[in-house]
């Protein structure tokens, strides 16, 4: 097929590619098509910046704004992942509603008159619980994810379908004069492809012909998938793919990099991620020079994990160190910083796109890349690998570059930007306490009970798998049994394994002690000493997760919570209660009363709110309420301040805004997250309802509201003032 391939259906009579001198592609009528050099929209080459904005990660009220600064910023894209789990929490019902309003948030793109890129998956990884598959999907008899699996074939069909149906519906798609320019199939399949051998690769065959057999008018990419079936585009993901792209797998297909992480994730446990401007925009600007012409942000802006939508240990906060920052404030210098580049390289499009390319060494660390035409003219990248200064002569001119920097040279002569020259001055983010709840009267407390073995009625002889009895309706899940000495034993010691995230042991209806794991330590072990009776003794073993993992091959065979459990008598004699008769009870009795629900929570027969006054501090197990605060004035983000909480999770006006774990320190001594971001839109004028369930002992009267707002450089300055 020629250069310029056309991607499904068009609405095109014909089309004619030309390109004569490496560039020039003559106008289509209306879509998208692309070439060895760039993207084709309605006729015209692209070079393109994007920004990934997720909608369920922020609110409808904020998407306005949010894309409004992405805007602003130099962004022509926006990228989404489309949310599997959220969408079809059970086969065949659906829900678009709230925060998963797709359509909603894809014509606000197009109302602010940019670009959307579609990343269906609907595998999609994203530090999501389960990587988007809905947990039904593992209880399908013989399903096998993400391979050549009938099973998992008809099922992602299906899904990819709807949301092609749906986009189609809305006339979204470019091919139908929507925003939609590329949409993606899988996601980074590249990385487990080997552990499935050769059905691996007959499943991203099948993967890209079903996606292309859709006919959605506009290209299909896949990430980090060097064997992406033609006329799939292969993609690069990482923090320096100028560096580390071997190129598409085509010579006619575009240099596209479709996650630049211009920070990362963080984990309870880890400290943030800090990546500069300077070395962002030295990898935008190497990855340009080596012909890429579409560059997206992953995140532009991360926003907030609510409820229990995070894998594994990943905090609320997502990618708050992305231009726009968690509550959508713009974190300077980056996002200034970053908006000069685009304009800068924006400035240049034309030589970029139809110039021949031309690579020139100056020096031992030093390169240059020049894009040349006789219409368009010409543009110069100069590059200095060295972290020290250089001094580079091109073309009988000298240039001083700082230490790792690039040099874009309008018209191969004048320098408008250097990447790791940074004019613009950073902010600093701060929080003003609105409120402290440090009045008992106004909380109202109840403590969960311990079950007991006789209290439960599901009961097996084996330590069960934790999620096959919760299919992920809850993090909890309850063990007990009762345990009878055949004689004394001695400095007892309870020695717990669990493949859980978190596991608190209760002996007698007494905490004995709690562990967990990591990102990293995947196995939770434990040794707590306890007190035995001369009777009968009962253990009880709350087993918690914090997210479902969202990466690997065969994650519909993994599996969690305590698989050994054991007394310990002096080193010299062991009962072994790993298959001792168990009873079960999913979840807590307060999630069944639905006790962050003002409107149901007086239901609730076996837990009542004790009187207001009665604050139980530092007690496991335990639901506190508050229902006297007030919405802060002004449009700054709102946040609460757990610093004096340990474990747990957090409703206002009963929605979730996430679980919190401020417990859990960095290397430092410090909480990886302690402030807890409560969108505008959660809030109500007049009286609002906290409610809260700690799992391991908190003081919620050192519980603050706070204000978010930054001291510096926030606002957009006008386009004159960014060329140089």
């Amino acid at each position: 097929m020629e250069p310029g391939r056309v991607v499904g259906f068009l609405w095109v009579i014909g089309m004619v590619l030309s390109l004569a001198g490496g560039g020039g592609a003559a106008a289509a009528e209306k879509g998208v098509t692309y070439d060895g050099r760039s993207l084709i929209i309605d006729g015209q080459r692209k070079l393109l910046f994007s920004g990934s904005i997720h909608y369920p990660r922020s609110t409808p009220q904020m998407w306005p704004s949010l894309i409004a600064k992405a805007k602003a910023g130099g962004v022509d894209v926006i990228e989404t992942y489309v949310f599997w789990n959220l969408h079809e929490p059970k086969p065949g019902q659906y829900d678009f509603s709230g925060r998963n309003d797709l359509v909603k948030f894809i014509k606000e793109v197009q109302s602010q008159g940019l670009y959307l890129c579609l990343r269906i998956g609907p595998f999609i990884e994203a530090e999501w619980n389960y990587g988007g598959f809905p947990f039904w999907l593992r209880d399908i008899p013989g399903i096998v994810y993400r391979t050549d699996n009938e099973p998992f074939k008809f099922y992602m069909q299906n899904f990819t379908t709807k949301i092609v149906d749906l986009m189609k519906s809305e006339g979204l798609y470019a091919s139908q004069g929507g925003p939609i320019i590329l949409s993606q199939i899988e996601n980074e399949y590249g990385n487990v492809e080997e552990a499935f051998r050769e059905q691996g690769a007959a499943y991203v065959r099948w993967a890209g012909k079903m996606a292309v057999g859709l006919q959605t008018g506009v290209p299909w990419i896949m990430c980090k998938q060097p064997d992406a079936p033609d006329p799939v585009i292969n993609t690069c993901n990482g923090m320096r793919c100028g560096e580390t792209f071997t190129g598409p797998n085509s010579p006619d297909k575009p240099k596209m990099w479709t996650e630049n992480w211009p920070s990362f994730f963080q984990v309870f446990g880890g400290e943030p991620y800090i990546r500069s401007a300077e070395d962002i925009a030295f990898h935008v600007a190497l990855f340009v020079a080596k012909n890429g012409s579409y560059v997206n942000y992953y995140m532009y802006h991360g926003g907030t994990n609510f409820g229990r939508t995070t894998s594994s240990y990943f905090i609320t906060g997502y990618y708050d160190q992305s231009p726009l920052d968690e509550y959508g404030l713009l974190r300077q210098p980056k996002y200034g910083h970053l908006k000069e580049l685009h304009l800068a390289i924006k400035s240049v499009a034309e030589p970029l796109l139809q110039g021949k390319q031309t690579f020139l060494s100056l020096g031992s660390l030093q390169e240059g890349y020049v894009f040349e035409d006789a219409t368009s003219g010409c543009v110069a990248f100069l590059v200095n690998n060295n972290a020290k200064a250089a001094t580079v002569t091109f073309r009988n001119n000298a240039y001083q570059l700082r230490p790792k920097s690039i040099g874009i040279l309008q018209n191969c002569a004048t320098m408008i930007f250097e990447t790791a020259r940074v004019n613009v001055a950073k902010n600093i983010r701060a929080t003003t306490r609105v409120q402290l709840f440090d009045a008992e009267d106004k909380w109202t407390t109840v403590t969960e009970s311990v079950p007991r073995f006789s209290d439960t009625s599901f009961r097996a002889n084996a330590l069960l798998e934790h999620t096959n009895m919760t299919k992920d309706t809850t993090d909890y899940l309850w063990y007990t049994t009762r345990f009878d000495s055949k004689s004394a034993c001695m400095n007892p010691v309870l020695h717990i394994e669990s493949l859980g995230h978190v596991v608190h042991a209760f002996v007698n209806n007494v905490r004995a002690g709690s562990g967990h794991g990591s990102r990293d330590i995947k196995v939770v072990k434990m040794d707590v000493p306890i007190q035995l009776t001369s009777g009968p003794n009962y253990i009880s073993i709350l087993s918690a997760m914090v997210g479902l993992p969202d990466s690997g091959p065969f994650l519909e065979k993994k599996s969690f919570g305590p698989t050994k459990v054991q007394v310990d008598c002096s080193g010299t004699m062991k009962y072994d209660l790993t298959r001792s008769k168990w009873g079960y009870q999913v979840g807590l009795v307060g999630e069944k009363a639905r006790m962050q629900d003002k409107n149901k929570v007086n239901k609730a027969k076996s837990l009542k709110w004790n009187k207001n006054g009665v604050v139980l501090k530092n007690q496991p197990l335990t639901w506190y309420k508050q229902t006297t605060f007030g919405t802060p004035k002004g449009d700054d983000p709102v946040v609460l301040n757990l610093t004096t909480m340990g474990k747990g999770e957090v409703w206002v006006n009963g929605q979730s805004i996430g679980r919190y774990w401020v417990s859990f320190l960095t290397p430092s001594g410090h909480p990886s997250q302690a402030l807890y971001h409560i969108p505008r839109a959660f809030l109500k004028e007049g009286g609002n309802l906290l409610v809260m369930f700690e799992e391991e002992g908190g003081d919620p009267l050192g519980i603050s509201l706070n204000t978010v707002s930054v001291i510096g450089p926030n606002q957009q300055r006008s386009p004159s003032q960014f060329v140089r």
